[in-house]
């Protein structure tokens, strides 16, 4: 199926920042556009908004005076919503309440068209319950957009329990018309972005609460090793403290609190106080004139030991740190035996240098240890985090941190904690992606196509999942859950499926 006829009315409900995003978005994909909103004069306001950035497209020569003056042609405001009787599609982009919601779309359904197309912007909100209140909620969908509109491509088209399939496919087929990535979902608490997303925020949030490392650190750690494109608490204070907060607590609540999606106590803290991010001047960082960022805990140059032992038959991540060792002029004295399993760089005083499995260091029950972070590309990456064992000897602290230097990073030494940092992240997106395909919510190429475009990830959970393999995954987990009993790391029956059929085609080799 098409999607909506060139041409043909769209009316935006809500004149917001999304509303009228969205119907800018519409506008250059050939459609005339209805504003309405509830409060006197804001639609108008919100045209003159628009015309206002797409003069400023022209500035900047994104856009032709040709194409924004037919664009403009198209744009008309609606002071009643009887006025909104002849769209093809209307978007509502109101209030994120239920009660409003459902009374909006109620009231527009007896006014459009049978044939007219009705979607919702909802964040969080089910669509199922928002179209239950219609006489034919077959037309109802989920259309999320991302903010700002015009610049983020992805679009989430939900479908509720009611939703037709060709409402769904048309509104798919008009999202990819005006220039947008669509990508199918089923109607779950946080349809896609804001349900995998999740352990981004809260895994920084526990490192935090348990003095790990401080925020600026793991921003770092998260943006230059594991190669994101802003860290959880930066990119907290950007979308705001209590809306954070708040999607949260809303996809926890929707699933009966189940421990994987719990809010945080730190970050309650913070809204409670009025530290929401940027919109007030401080939340986790400081905001305004004059404000600085604290720095990450970065260590100061420290000398690399000559040589190192290497035992065993280094494999993954470890055989390409060993490589770059070698490659930098760091004698490797090889000890090659046959034992895959206990592989590690060999220290000056008898620590094991080797990349994190999920354990704590201290955990390494074979000797003393310094653990290593996940890194999204070793050769590429800026920084790597170290921690160390308990039992370790400072001095071989002090030699990885100066192998690491010598291969031209910065290196951030944190406390011992399961799983580190970029670890423990990476495992639980690529489990909740997983858990995400394994449930029919979307299909495994729409999670990490949203994940890479709403939330800039580098590359998609599942997609890293699987390079790092499902027994990576899944031991690091179990380490995490052994540390943390409760449910919050359990890992998903599809993990555990994969992990196992992994583990058969290894046999089979």
């Amino acid at each position: 199926m098409t999607g909506l006829d060139a041409g043909s009315a769209v009316a935006v409900v809500g004149t917001g920042t999304m509303g009228q995003g969205i119907a800018q978005v519409a506008l250059l994909g050939g459609h005339q556009v209805l504003l309405h909103d509830s409060a006197e004069g804001r639609a108008r306001a919100a045209a003159e908004g628009i015309a206002a950035r797409l003069a400023r497209l022209v500035e900047k020569e994104r856009l032709t005076a040709a194409e924004r003056d037919a664009a403009l042609a198209g744009l008309r405001t609606a002071e009643r919503p009887a006025d909104l009787a002849a769209a093809a599609l209307v978007v509502e982009a109101v209030v994120e309440r239920l009660d409003v919601k459902r009374a909006l779309l109620s009231g527009l359904e007896e006014i459009v068209d049978d044939d007219c197309l009705l979607a919702t912007n909802t964040s969080s909100l089910s669509v199922t319950a928002i179209g239950g209140a219609l006489r034919e909620p077959g037309r109802l969908v989920g259309l999320h957009f991302f903010n700002p509109v015009p610049l983020l491509p992805l679009v989430e088209v939900v479908s509720g329990v009611a939703t037709d399939e060709a409402a769904a496919t048309r509104a798919y087929a008009t999202a990819r018309a005006w220039g947008k990535t669509p990508v199918r979902c089923a109607d779950t608490p946080g349809f896609i972005v804001n349900r995998v997303a999740r352990p981004f925020y809260a895994e920084a949030l526990r490192l935090y609460e348990e003095n790990v490392a401080d925020p600026a650190t793991i921003d770092a750690v998260l943006r230059e090793s594991g190669g994101f494109r802003m860290g959880p608490f930066e990119l907290m204070d950007l979308i705001g403290q209590d809306v954070n907060e708040a999607v949260t607590r809303s996809v926890w609540e929707a699933f009966h609190h189940d421990p994987r999606f719990a809010p945080s106590s730190a970050q309650r803290r913070l809204v409670e106080a009025g530290l929401l991010g940027r919109k007030s001047g401080r939340g986790w960082y400081a905001y305004g004139d004059g404000a600085e960022r604290p720095a990450p805990r970065t260590e100061p140059p420290t000398a690399p030991p000559a040589r190192v032992g290497v035992h065993g038959r280094p494999t993954g991540p470890l055989r390409v740190l060993v490589e770059m060792l070698a490659e930098a002029g760091i004698e490797t004295e090889r000890d090659r035996t046959p034992n895959y399993a206990d592989s590690f760089v060999a220290l000056p005083h008898g620590a094991k240098l080797s990349v994190t499995q999920g354990d704590t260091a201290t955990g390494e029950v074979t000797g003393p240890a310094v653990l290593v972070d996940l890194a999204l590309d070793y050769r590429a990456c800026t920084r790597v985090a170290l921690a160390a064992g308990d039992d370790a000897d400072p001095a071989d602290l002090a030699a990885a941190v100066g192998l690491f230097q010598r291969l031209g990073k910065d290196v951030s030494v944190v406390d011992d904690a399961p799983g580190m940092i970029v670890a423990r992240t990476v495992a639980m997106l690529a489990d909740f992606a997983l858990d995400a395909e394994g449930r029919g919510i979307a299909t495994g190429e729409d999670i990490d196509t949203a994940m890479r475009l709403g939330v800039n990830y580098p590359r998609g959970p599942l997609a890293w999942g699987a390079e790092l393999g499902a027994r990576w995954v899944g031991q690091t987990l179990s380490c995490l859950n052994d540390a943390y009993p409760g449910g919050r790391y359990g890992a998903s029956p599809w993990l555990s499926r994969r992990g196992h059929l992994d583990y058969k085609r290894e046999l089979g080799r």
